[in-house]
């Protein structure tokens, strides 16, 4: 009996065991089914508004709590547009929008969507979106740009870096940059105290997201602006700007004053005609480091001709550079400044251009014309020379106005007397042939031969002459004669 007994207790304990086997698994496998439940393709579209919510069978959720909806779908280049399917099972295409109150915008590589009260639940899109691709749905898209320098100079060059938020997080999606456009504008504030008063809105720059530029690397993220101040100086109001193909938003600034443009230049102009003229940069020393100025530039010679320069050197003293004076007319600088404002921060400023006149000096009477050889050629640089030398083989030889005239006056009266010498000869000659004919109506043979022949004509009786009436003329001064022929 007592063993019977103990076979029972052993069988009820195995049995209690293998029922609480039983339940463990039936407890793993319903928790294995709801992480299944979980991994499900459909997510759910809060009310705040995520940057991206994966597209899982190209399918999400929009939740009951959304009254409005934008969202941004990225497809193949060129593709067709993609086809929205409600819970329901309807569809909502690019040419229904209208009728179906919703706002669609279609580019090469996205489609931007509008919607307002939209069905709560799983929606679908339909097309050839990019793998891996998110729909984003937008709230509030800003720009967080980096805040401008408290003292910024007409003609600076300057580097801007910002991000875009939408709903206060970042958006680190790359294909986003392609939707929207990042804009800084200048507005005058039209104060009256300013030279910008009633000036035009200026576009100062455009943010970038594609690695050209000061854009450091492509489609991270971080957009780049490069600003060109040459506008008016004055008091402005800074607007970023971003725009999509259905809104806009605007970030306004504080007003910020431009100052002038701190680079002051001047010359110094050559008196004597051979020399150089001295050009000098100066800064305005309240905000600008001058220890810090560098300096470089090119100087259009009246000629056309163009010398690059550069001043490097580092002090508190005026910059000056010296330009060869060999040349009459307008010269023409353009500068680009480096160095610190007084505060220590970097700049590059585009120095609006510099002109200067040379005026050729009055020379004293009977003074010799200025020679390009006195400028010492070790001082020279090698464009310089090479318009010397140039200027120095194209200068037109001046000839002694005495000794022009005089041989002049001889080669006109010789070629007068010749004339009047052969034409002497020919009527002499015609008129002798005419006696010969008429002194015999008969002539025997020998006086035939004599009228056939050529009449003799004294040409030594001519040419004696002629040299006499060529001794008679005024001949040059032998002293300018012979220094023409050493200067040839």
């Amino acid at each position: 009996m007592s063993r019977v007994i103990y076979l029972f207790a052993i069988l009820l304990t195995l049995g209690a065991f293998a029922q609480e086997s039983d339940q463990e698994y039936n407890a793993n496998k319903q928790k294995t089914a709801v992480e299944q439940v979980d991994t499900t393709p459909l997510r759910e579209i809060g009310s705040e508004y995520h940057n991206g919510i994966r597209l899982l069978q190209n399918r999400f959720r929009i939740d009951y709590k959304v009254d409005e909806i934008t969202m941004v779908f990225f497809r193949k280049f060129g593709s067709a547009p993609i086809v929205l399917v409600r819970p329901d099972g309807s569809k909502i295409f690019l040419s229904q929008a209208e009728e179906n109150d919703v706002e669609w915008y279609d580019s090469t590589t996205y489609d931007m969507i509008r919607m307002k009260n939209p069905t709560p639940g799983p929606w679908q899109a339909v097309g050839q979106i990019l793998p891996g691709s998110r729909v984003m749905v937008l709230s509030d898209i800003e720009l967080q740009a980096e805040p401008l320098p408290t003292v910024l100079f007409s003609g600076e060059i300057l580097k801007q870096t910002a991000y875009l938020t939408n709903g206060g997080k970042p958006i680190d999606y790359a294909e986003f940059r392609d939707v929207v456009k990042l804009n800084m504008e200048f507005v005058s504030t039209n104060n009256p105290n300013f030279n910008n008063f009633g000036a035009q809105t200026q576009t100062i720059a455009t943010f970038e997201d594609n690695g050209k530029g000061m854009d450091e690397r492509p489609l991270d993220g971080t957009f780049t602006g490069q600003f060109n101040l040459t506008i008016p100086a004055g008091e402005w109001k800074p607007i970023f700007t971003v725009s999509t193909p259905m809104f806009t938003r605007e970030q306004v600034s504080e007003p910020i004053i431009l100052h002038e443009n701190p680079i002051k230049v001047d010359v110094k102009l050559d008196d004597t005609g051979s020399g150089y003229h001295k050009l000098m940069v100066d800064a305005d020393r309240e905000m600008v480091d001058m220890g810090s100025l560098l300096v470089d530039g090119k100087i259009r010679y009246p000629n056309g001709d163009v010398q690059n320069f550069s001043i490097t050197r580092v002090s508190n003293d005026v910059r000056t550079y010296d330009v060869v004076n060999f040349e009459y007319g307008i010269f023409r600088v353009k500068l680009t400044a480096y160095g610190n404002t007084i505060d220590g921060r970097d700049f590059i400023l585009d120095v609006p251009e510099f002109t200067f006149f040379a005026e050729e000096p009055e020379l004293p009477a009977g003074a010799p014309p200025k020679q390009i050889e006195s400028i010492p050629e070790d001082a020279l640089s090698a464009e310089a020379l090479a318009l010397q030398e140039m200027k120095r083989i194209n200068q037109p030889v001046v000839e002694d106005d005495s000794m022009s005239t005089s041989t002049l006056v001889k080669l006109i009266i010789g070629i007068n007397l010749g004339i009047i010498i052969i034409g002497a000869g020919v009527i002499w000659f015609i008129v002798s042939r005419k006696k010969t004919g008429s002194s015999s109506k008969k002539p025997n043979n020998k006086t035939a031969n004599k009228t056939l022949s050529m009449p003799k004509m004294d040409f030594s009786g001519m040419l004696n002459s002629m040299k006499g009436l060529m001794s008679k003329l005024p001949k040059a001064k032998p002293g300018k004669s012979g220094k023409k022929k050493e200067k040839a």
